[in-house]
């Protein structure tokens, strides 16, 4: 028969209660007070979303060249990204609040994060699909494969929904052109596409494709004119091979919604805004260059969902002024203080010890139930 050296005697509910509450202190101590520990690529974030900013500036002053009106209701921190609700190039509707949430030039910072987090090293070759729908999210993506030296691989879709670049005379090329110019980025887009349902700007009026058609031609650069969306799919996928060469591509950064990169409606939401490694199964019955990528094991990142992936990393939701370079969340992790944990630790371990191993907390609470005994009056 095996001896016993120790069974725990009969635990009263006030020390259960007593144990309890220092477990609950601890846990809220260790959360409250966190260690904010910099990210080891920091200069890289910091490098990059102060290359945005620059972009930023040299953007409004491109757009107030052409004279055209910044709205102060759409546009309150003045930026010149966002765009109009309706004009001929306008291919759907948008979301006004996530086009203002990316004119920040830290979501620059967010990409050199994701960047690392796919495993992207300085020198690599990246496919980019970038839209006229998100100029602010362009901005940073262009900063950030600059700031890393990466060797891009762009294919734009022009078009632009809602606020987007939807000027006709001041398209995401255009931008483009202009931050190349001012030599801000050191690389331009391999080739371009109408964008849109399709991506044969599907929605537009004739007029509208007709305006449309004529920037592509005037652009100097490649034209995909895709006779169908399967078309589109397999010539972007062409593309990117032939430029890529004998060098491997790394990673796919889409930035929107356009339809040949991420798919239809129902498989651009199925993709997890960020960093993705494998295909959702709602997405692997619809055919896209981002299903493409993750087949070949080519991690992919999503900037969809813009207002999600702000709050995940404490960037705010549509800034009334340009937010200052370096500020958000997306600068630290935060990461509980050994020093702390150890303590608390140590604290609900010696709780256990005093109520339940040695008695002499149990003792404590008895003796001091009995004074109060002792000093209630009686009737």
């Amino acid at each position: 028969m095996k001896k016993v050296y120790w069974r725990p005697k009969g635990v009263s509910n006030n020390a259960l209660l007593v144990i309890a509450a220092i477990a609950l202190a601890a846990v809220v101590v260790v959360e409250a007070f966190p260690e904010p520990t910099s990210e080891g690529y920091f200069q890289q974030m910091l490098a990059a979303s102060e290359l945005a900013n620059s972009a930023m500036t040299a953007l409004k002053e491109e757009r107030e060249r052409k004279r055209i009106k910044i709205d102060p209701i759409a546009d309150p921190s003045g930026s010149g990204l966002i765009g109009f609700p309706v004009t001929e190039i306008t291919t759907n509707t948008g979301n006004l609040l996530a086009k203002q949430t990316a004119l920040n030039p830290n979501w620059a910072a967010v990409v050199v994060k994701m960047l690392h987090e796919a495993g992207v090293q300085e020198g690599d070759t990246v496919a980019v699909g970038a839209s006229g729908s998100f100029p602010g999210l362009n901005v940073a993506v262009y900063s950030a494969l600059t700031t890393l030296r990466l060797k891009p691989l762009i294919i734009t879709s022009v078009s632009a929904s809602q606020w987007g670049a939807n000027h006709p005379n001041f398209l995401w090329i255009d931008m483009e052109k202009a931050l190349f110019n001012r030599k801000l980025i050191p690389f331009r887009s391999i080739a371009v596409s109408p964008g849109g349902a399709e991506d044969q700007a599907g929605g537009l009026s004739e007029e509208g494709k007709r305006v449309l058609w004529s920037k592509l031609k005037r652009s100097g650069l490649p034209v995909i004119d895709p006779e169908s969306y399967a078309e589109s799919v397999v010539e972007r996928m062409a593309l990117y091979r032939d430029a890529a060469g004998d060098r491997p591509i790394r990673a796919y950064v889409n930035v929107g919604g356009g339809t040949s990169s991420v798919g239809t409606r129902r498989s651009k939401f199925a993709f997890t805004p960020g960093v993705n490694r494998a295909t959702p199964p709602k997405a692997a019955l619809i055919d896209s260059v981002m299903a493409r990528f993750l087949d070949q094991d080519i991690p992919v990142i999503h900037f969809l969902q813009v207002n999600q992936l702000a709050r995940r990393y404490g960037l705010p939701l549509s800034p009334q002024v340009r937010p200052a370079v370096g500020t958000g969340l997306v600068f630290q992790q935060r990461r509980y203080n050994p020093q702390l944990a150890s303590g608390a630790l140590a604290a609900v371990v010696g709780g256990l010890f005093l109520f339940i191993r040695s008695g002499r907390g149990r003792m404590a609470l008895q003796s001091s139930a009995r004074q109060k005994d002792q000093l209630e009056p009686t009737l």
